[in-house]
This record gives C-alpha cells, sequence and structure tokens, in this order.
C-alpha cells in the first residue's frame, strides 16, 4: 500500500470543486497536458511535494463541516493506490469522493483491467468528472465543470 502522494497543494475548504464544502487534494503530475488547462503547474510528475495519508486524512477529519474531498490535479489516476487508501478513509467517516479525471470513465474502466489499483479508486469514487478539458467547449455556465464533453457520473448509490 501507498502511504505517500505527490500533490501539488491542498484547499481545505472549496465550493466549486463538487457539491458542498469540500477538502481539495491537488495531485501533481498528468499525462494528458490539455490546452487551457486550469491547472498547468500540475503537469510535472517531479514538481510538488510528498505527502503522507495518514498527515492529509488529519487535516480532512479537524473540519466537521465538510461534506466530502475532492480529487483533481494533475491526474489522479496516476496516483491511484494512495487516493483509493484516502478515500476509504474519508468514506469510513462518513464523506463524500469525488475524482476528476481527463482520462473517459470507458477508458479507465479497461485500465482496471491491468491496474487493480485503478479498480479501487474508482470503487470509493462516488461521483466522477470524466473527460479531457477541450477549449474549444469551454462553458462557464455548467457547475463543476470546464468543457462540455466533460461528463458528471454517479458511480455509488446515494446514502440514505
Amino acid at each position: 500500500m501507498a502511504s505517500r502522494i505527490r500533490l501539488s497543494g491542498i484547499v481545505e475548504e472549496s465550493i466549486v470543486d463538487g457539491p458542498g464544502l469540500r477538502f481539495v487534494v491537488f495531485v501533481q503530475g498528468c499525462p494528458h497536458h490539455c490546452p487551457g488547462c486550469h491547472n498547468p503547474q500540475t503537469h510535472s510528475f517531479t514538481d510538488g511535494y510528498l505527502d503522507e495519508i495518514d498527515h492529509i486524512f488529519a487535516q480532512y477529519q479537524e473540519n466537521p463541516l465538510l461534506s466530502g474531498i475532492t480529487f483533481s490535479g494533475g491526474e489522479p489516476f496516476c496516483q491511484p493506490e494512495p487516493l483509493a487508501e484516502l478515500g476509504r478513509r474519508v468514506h469510513d467517516a462518513g464523506g463524500h469522493v469525488i475524482t476528476y479525471t481527463g482520462y473517459v470513465y470507458e477508458d479507465l474502466l479497461q485500465m482496471a483491467e491491468n491496474t487493480p489499483a485503478i479498480r479501487d479508486l474508482l470503487a470509493v469514487t462516488d461521483q466522477l468528472i470524466d473527460g479531457p478539458y477541450i477549449e474549444a467547449l469551454r462553458d462557464l455556465t455548467l457547475p463543476f465543470r470546464g468543457s462540455s464533453n466533460q461528463r458528471i457520473i454517479t458511480l455509488t448509490k446515494p446514502k440514505e
């Protein structure tokens, strides 16, 4: 089990990265390099810093008003193992998990056949926001997305 994540940064309270008040983990490293990317500083796989899952989860737990955690980037599916573990901990604490990705869901399912950690991250993701950012399809009216090709896919049943 990977206990560390390479990060670009953390935003402890966000209302723009999913519903409710969210703790946002921006991972470092992205293979997509979408033109017009909102977070180009996250593209390098060697920049940023390493942080422990235990430390990140402790930070998350400090705020009882949080609805959940959002994994953004960078590309979260380049570090699926530690994020899946962090997502499990957030679920155990009653939180909701959103994962942004430049991949499309169908490709992630194929990738998961060879990389079980991708399946694990999908399993703890309540909502997946998929697809590359496409500048020509930019739409600022869409909630939680930058371009109209991106989808919000609910992967888990809502809690009763």
